[in-house]
């Protein structure tokens, strides 16, 4: 079955930086754009980045210019390299496809607090 694995969250002052970066496991990987998102307490899961099976990204608006995802489609891993971390980031952050949705994973925290 399907499988991704989220890791590299943690606690960061604002204006740090964390590597996010998820394995994926039971899919035809390069075949599928595949996506980060993010459920802050309270609030709904909403995609922040994207990445389609040839490279090209997108970003939500608040993300964009600090965050960037790339994918390594041999090795079947997505990351997320964000920078200039805000406390309005604070959130568990999953990967998924961007236009198929699997089985959510564990997810990874990512708290940025001074």
């Amino acid at each position: 079955q399907v499988q991704l694995v989220e890791s590299g969250g943690g606690l960061v002052q604002p204006g740090g930086s964390l590597r996010l970066s998820c394995a994926a496991s039971g899919i035809i990987f390069r075949m599928y754009p595949m996506g980060w998102y993010r459920q802050a307490p309270g609030e709904q899961r909403e995609l922040v980045a994207s990445v389609t099976q040839g490279g090209n990204t997108a970003y939500t608006d608040s993300v964009k210019g600090r965050f960037t995802i790339s994918r390594d489609n041999a090795k079947k891993t997505v990351t997320l390299q964000m920078n200039n971390l805000k406390p309005e980031d604070t959130a568990v952050y999953y990967c998924n496809g961007a236009s198929v949705i699997w089985a959510w994973g564990q997810g990874t925290q990512v708290t940025v607090s001074s």
